[in-house]
């Protein structure tokens, strides 16, 4: 059953990669056969992460790209990060109705996914999913997550090209600094440029930029875009475009990738290794820390001898 369903979703069918992605988000135990039917199919999309404060207009950006990535014939997944429902605990689906345009195009997935209560922008199911739209032939994977503070930075881990937006009006250049977005972006793009202050904003992250130490020897470009009119939009495509390039002639992108893998097989063993202790010597162990017969340090220890 698993192998026809993700032979499906290696052709392409909605239906089928729908129904892996909800199999990769409940935890489902057929994850390892999923991954090792998949693993042979993937390696090949461009992850782009979207981020930025609330309000800044990702979801809009994120459509605008959309369409000039379809303009071009390549196939588009995106993963939309939304809060979780304080009720059901799923998405909000609050970008689902923003990108309806692309509702009915078959060259576009778009899924939501909650974050369900996981910090850093992401929901911990995203490494997962995006190797599904991955091997279902995704060209291009945009990852856009919910709105961040000073330390919800992960999507940088997961991309290889990070969009960091901004807004006139949201914040000078010192609070952008603050929130930890100059040193994890690979492109900027300062949205709503139509309104006062863009020609600030610019000019302050140029500034800061200054003052700042790259992660690597590229040079963070800054687009002004209005993505509501979808001006901007093919200078920001551009520059994916060069990031590209320079990733892969600079060798940095292979090294990216192999430290998402490095991160993603350490969460899944911490995953692991958390369900073995589950339901084991954990209660006793913390009635003898409350008593004060035993320190935490010496009481995990006698935990990870049980395994």
């Amino acid at each position: 059953m698993i192998a026809d369903l993700v032979e499906r979703a290696l052709s392409g069918q909605h239906r089928a990669v729908a129904q892996l992605i909800s199999r990769v988000e409940s935890g489902s135990a057929d994850l390892p056969e999923i991954a090792a039917l998949l693993a042979p199919h993937t390696g090949r999309a461009q992850v782009v992460g979207l981020t930025g404060s609330p309000g800044v207009g990702k979801s809009t950006t994120t459509s605008a790209l959309v369409s000039a990535f379809r303009a071009s014939g390549k196939k588009v997944g995106v993963l939309a990060i939304d809060p979780s429902s304080p009720f059901s605990g799923g998405a909000l689906l609050g970008d689902r109705v923003r990108m309806g345009d692309h509702a009915i195009d078959d060259g576009v997935f778009i899924r939501s996914m909650a974050t369900r209560g996981h910090l850093g922008g992401l929901a911990w199911a995203t490494p997962q999913a995006l190797r599904v739209l991955d091997a279902a032939g995704c060209d291009v994977v945009l990852v856009e997550t919910v709105g961040v503070g000073q330390s919800e930075i992960d999507v940088v881990s997961l991309a290889d090209t990070t969009l960091v937006l901004l807004a006139p009006g949201m914040g000078d250049g010192v609070q952008a600094a603050k929130a930890g977005i100059l040193e994890i972006a690979d492109i900027f793009v300062v949205n709503k440029a139509d309104r006062d202050g863009a020609a600030q904003t610019v000019r302050d992250l140029r500034y800061m930029m200054s003052l700042g130490q790259q992660r690597d020897s590229w040079k963070a470009p800054v687009c002004r875009t209005v993505a509501a009119r979808a001006e901007g939009i093919d200078e920001v495509v551009a520059a994916i475009g060069e990031h590209r390039a320079w990733l892969d002639s600079s060798g940095v992108g292979a090294t990216r990738r192999r430290r998402r893998a490095e991160r993603e097989i350490e969460a899944i063993g911490l995953e692991k290794v958390r369900t073995r202790l589950d339901g084991r010597r954990l209660p006793e162990l913390a009635a003898r820390v409350v008593r004060g017969e035993l320190d935490p340090y010496a009481a995990a220890d006698e935990l990870l001898e049980a395994l």
